[in-house]
């Protein structure tokens, strides 16, 4: 799988997935992981020059399931997707990890409580 983590300044031991990785990740045609990024399933960036998404949003195959709520409210606190990005994968002081760790954990709404101060 193809790692562009090299030059991301957040979190570089994170793995990220391009799009042919996506579609290989997730078992789907590649017009289908288009969607899913557009309807805000998953969120990318092309920080290194070619789009990809980090690996821990992808879950047994399929995009984390609490994500696309979180991904919303994010974006609708103004955050951009690379700042959506290193803020779910940077430890949060009020969470005590870092936030896709704890939608990892089942905790959805506290991460969302948290995303709707950020304004």
């Amino acid at each position: 799988m193809g790692n562009v983590s090299e030059n991301v300044a957040v979190n570089p031991a994170a793995e990220w997935l391009t799009m042919p990785d996506l579609v290989e990740a997730l078992d789907e045609p590649l017009g289908r992981v288009r969607r899913l990024i557009d309807d805000h399933y998953l969120v990318g960036s092309r920080r290194t020059g070619v789009f990809a998404v980090p690996a821990v949003f992808i879950v047994d195959g399929q995009p984390l399931s609490s994500l696309r709520g979180t991904i919303i409210v994010l974006q609708d606190a103004g955050f951009t997707d690379d700042e959506l990005i290193d803020w779910l994968l940077e430890d949060d002081e009020s969470l005590g990890r870092s936030p896709i760790a704890a939608l990892l954990a089942g905790h959805k709404s506290e991460v969302r409580r948290v995303a709707r101060t950020l304004v």
